[in-house]
């Protein structure tokens, strides 16, 4: 089957064909380091990433170029930085790692490649500099900004009407504009900002130039999937296809920058967006701070198709780790062996424009059934299935265990009472035998027991 995705551009499910499946390129739009990632920031991470993983199991891994960006010049970096007495290098530094850890928690592989916008800062102007040579751009009190007239096909992603466009824009009422829809490329810095020296003086650059210098850079002028959240679509995609298109020879066609468009939809709290604006938000550091793990986290994240609007709830996350607990105590009972066999039809949903439901809820839930009803491979199979989206990776123990307790209790301890109480039931002590389970439940751990022997598991 051949993969299919929803193009934001087309509005339609598209066969996906790569340009050269010897080198598919995808590029999304990453992290501004400011501040910690909310769930918000960690859906689109964890949806390209099965993506990244779809990609790699159709064309081989050495095959798949991912470019995801850091943008570490900013003006809500700047604000964050004088707010913290900090330099802004480290306040980046530092948010970029608790990103990475956050990220690596949620099980995202890490991007072939991941540019940081002041690395590329060369790159910026070289672009901005075409764009004025070809007439797309222009000078103007410092600033330079692009001619949103210039490019006639300018809306067509956002398919935003010219009036709306304008009020949407983050723009800035200036007199030296041309027109109310052009925007900034670069912009003068003051002494106590970061600058760069420039053909139009020390300034910075401006949001959208950075994706068009950076995605050039890693993958090239033109390439296959662009991806972010449905947020970017306007203005900053919109942004990027014209200034990438009108740097690389003018009219959009397949062979100018992204062939595919894909974007993620909001997570949301009580039917409003998640943003840190609005101070409805989750960190992801704060979920695992209280016990949730991340692999449930990325669970709850897929269990609701990518397009989709997503309400995460306590609900959704105890869901997830219960699913969670139901895959790894059959993996326990009956541990994977050898390399697994994916089924065709697992596969079949997710190049169904990743259909991720469909994939947990029929496909690995079915897998699950032959696990448990002990059909040779079922195991590896289900571990497999579970590889190309993230899950399961980790050994059975490792999860139903968990950390160890609150109270202290550390593995030993709880082996030492299981075993008391296996003794307790041999010699029919039942009272006692009974005595420790209530013991251990009281401290949030469960005891099964199996034909293998008691097992035990935290309660998530």
């Amino acid at each position: 089957m051949t993969i299919r995705l929803h193009d934001t551009l087309t509005r339609a499910l598209e066969p996906f064909t790569p340009r050269d499946p010897n080198r598919v390129g995808m590029y999304v739009c990453g992290p501004t380091v400011y501040d910690l990632a909310h769930v918000g920031n960690a859906r689109p991470v964890v949806v390209f990433d099965v993506l990244f993983r779809l990609l790699r199991h159709r064309y081989g891994a050495d095959s798949v170029v991912y470019a995801r960006n850091v943008t570490d010049v900013d003006d809500k970096i700047n604000a964050a930085a004088r707010e913290n007495g900090e330099p802004i290098r480290a306040l980046t530094d530092r948010t970029l790692a608790q990103f990475h850890a956050d990220m690596d928690a949620l099980g995202a592989l890490r991007p072939t490649y991941e540019p940081r916008a002041t690395d590329h800062i060369d790159g910026m102007i070289a672009i901005i500099e075409r764009l004025i040579r070809a007439g797309n751009a222009y000078e103007a009190e410092g600033h330079v900004l692009f001619g949103v007239p210039s490019f006639a096909e300018y809306g067509q992603l956002s398919r935003r009407n010219r009036d709306d466009m304008i009020a949407g824009a983050r723009i800035d009422v200036a007199p030296y504009k041309r027109d109310p829809a052009d925007f900034v490329l670069w912009k003068p810095s003051p002494a106590d900002m970061p600058g760069w020296d420039s053909p139009w003086g020390r300034g910075r650059p401006g949001w959208h130039i950075e994706c068009s210098a950076m995605s050039e850079r890693t993958l090239g002028p033109t390439f296959d999937i662009h991806g972010g959240g449905i947020d970017l679509i306007f203005p900053h995609h919109e942004n990027e296809i014209a200034q990438s298109v009108c740097a690389n020879g003018g009219a959009r066609t397949e062979t100018h920058f992204a062939r595919h468009w894909v974007h993620n939809g909001f997570v949301m709290v009580k039917g409003e967006k998640m943003s840190k604006s609005l101070g409805n938000f989750w960190t992801v550091r704060q979920l695992l701070d209280d016990g949730i793990p991340g692999e449930a986290i990325r669970l709850a994240l897929l269990k609701t198709h990518y397009r989709q609007p997503l309400d995460l709830t306590d609900e959704r996350i105890a869901e997830a780790r219960a699913d969670l607990d139901r895959f790894y105590g059959a993996l326990r009972r009956s541990p994977a062996e050898g390399e697994g066999v994916i089924d065709g039809a697992f596969v079949a949903a997710l190049e169904d424009d990743l259909n991720t439901p469909a994939a947990i809820d029929l496909h690995m839930k079915r897998q699950l059934g032959l696990v448990n009803e002990g059909q040779a491979g079922a195991s590896a199979g289900l571990v497999a299935m579970g590889a190309l989206l993230g899950l399961l990776q980790q050994s059975p123990e490792a999860w139903l265990k968990g950390s160890a307790a609150a109270d202290g209790d550390g593995d030993g301890e709880i082996d030492r009472l299981v075993e008391a109480r296996v003794a307790a039931r041999k010699a029919r002590d039942f009272a006692e035998a009974d005595r420790i389970r209530k013991l251990l439940a009281d401290r949030g751990i469960v005891l099964e027991d199996t034909a293998q022997g008691t097992l035990w598991r935290r309660a998530g």
